[in-house]
């Protein structure tokens, strides 16, 4: 029961971060609620049993990756907007009612479930979560070309936001 409620506070605690995100005028303040929303999943990855996934969730997204968005915050020289408020645009109260009505669904079809059943961990394959199963699931073809595009796609948006923040290169 404990698990199940922990669990479902660290998703609450994601959908707000990636709100957070999305609604902030600030870039580095939505880089610092990205920040949070990747600690709530690594946390949410911990206790399925995903150990070796949240290590890496914390090491690779909230840290390598955050340093290049952090990177191209500071190459572009975004000014900061001084206006702390909500914008409240008819875009904006719409996407909070369609986000409100999704939030609904999910938390009724929760409500509607037994309870949470979390893998147990006694029944796992000796293997399960090691570095070399995971290496092998990523490399061994399926998901090989997926993970180079998203590398060459993650480089080629680097190199593009620093071209166009320094036209004279």
């Amino acid at each position: 029961m404990f698990e199940a409620l922990l669990f479902y506070t660290f998703s609450a605690l994601a959908v707000f971060a990636g709100a957070m995100v999305i609604t902030r005028r600030n870039a580095a303040s939505s880089a610092i609620a990205l920040v949070a929303s990747f600690f709530c999943l690594a946390s949410m990855y911990a206790m399925l049993g995903a150990h070796f996934v949240a290590v890496i969730q914390i090491l690779v997204y909230a840290g390598a990756i955050m340093v290049l968005f952090i990177f191209v915050i500071m190459v572009l020289n975004l000014r900061e907007d001084n206006d702390p408020g909500w914008n409240l645009s008819p875009r904006a109260v719409l996407g909070a009612g369609v986000g409100g009505l999704v939030g609904l669904t999910v938390f009724v079809g929760a409500s509607a479930a037994r309870s949470m059943e979390f893998l147990p961990t006694d029944k796992l394959d000796p293997n399960f979560g090691t570095i070399e199963q995971i290496g092998y699931t990523l490399f061994s073809g399926r998901y090989l070309l997926p993970f180079e595009v998203v590398s060459a796609l993650l480089t080629v948006a680097v190199v593009g936001a620093v071209v166009l923040a320094k036209k004279e290169l």
